[in-house]
């Protein structure tokens, strides 16, 4: 009975997060200024599946974010862009960070655990985590190529959106569609 229970609320929590619910044309209307270089993909494209670590090196995967939508940065710390960007996103995950959506950043390429920790110290950010992917495996399969670069996975934890370079995450026009994808209120 107890797995049953638990069935049901594990489809009924899949079926609040439906991607179908996704309102994807008027998130694109929503993109203004530096958002306009976000890309939706004709349909949804897999994401990668190497395994990357926490900051104290455990492995973890992409697969831990699904039944939520995530903006997944891939950064490092010596890009200036994305200093740049960095509190922006950190403001994206104070306003819609929960259950049902979440800012994941991964420090690829060679990034020290305490330059990434000075990073973060040194911009004010302090709710997003501090993953790394040191060998690139990650980044290399989902085809980063060169940083900044944010994605857009969704509930099913497929790849939806590209943006290549830094842009203003703290934007109207990000949060509102933020908002158009999630259904989220948000704060603002």
């Amino acid at each position: 009975m107890k797995r049953l229970v638990l069935a049901a609320l594990y489809t009924a929590a899949l079926a609040l997060a439906n991607p179908a619910s996704a309102d994807i044309e008027a998130a694109k209307a929503a993109l203004d200024g530096s958002m306009k270089k976000l890309v939706f993909h004709p349909e949804p494209q897999e994401a990668g599946s190497n395994d990357f670590t926490t900051f104290e090196g455990e492995p973890i995967n992409l697969a831990q974010w699904e039944g939520k939508w995530v903006v997944l940065n891939f950064w490092a710390t010596w890009c200036a862009p994305c200093r740049k960007e960095m509190p922006m996103l950190s403001e994206l995950q104070t306003e819609f960070g929960g259950d049902t959506f979440e800012v994941l950043t991964i420090a690829t390429t060679r990034n020290p655990p305490p330059a990434m920790q000075a990073f973060f110290e040194e911009i004010g950010v302090e709710n997003l985590p501090l993953h790394r992917d040191p060998g690139s495996k990650l980044a290399r399969e989902m085809a980063v190529l060169g940083l900044p670069v944010t994605v857009i996975l969704n509930p099913e934890g497929d790849e939806i959106a590209r943006l290549r370079g830094d842009a203003d995450w703290s934007s109207d026009s990000a949060k509102e569609m933020i908002r158009a994808l999630t259904g989220l209120p948000g704060a603002g």
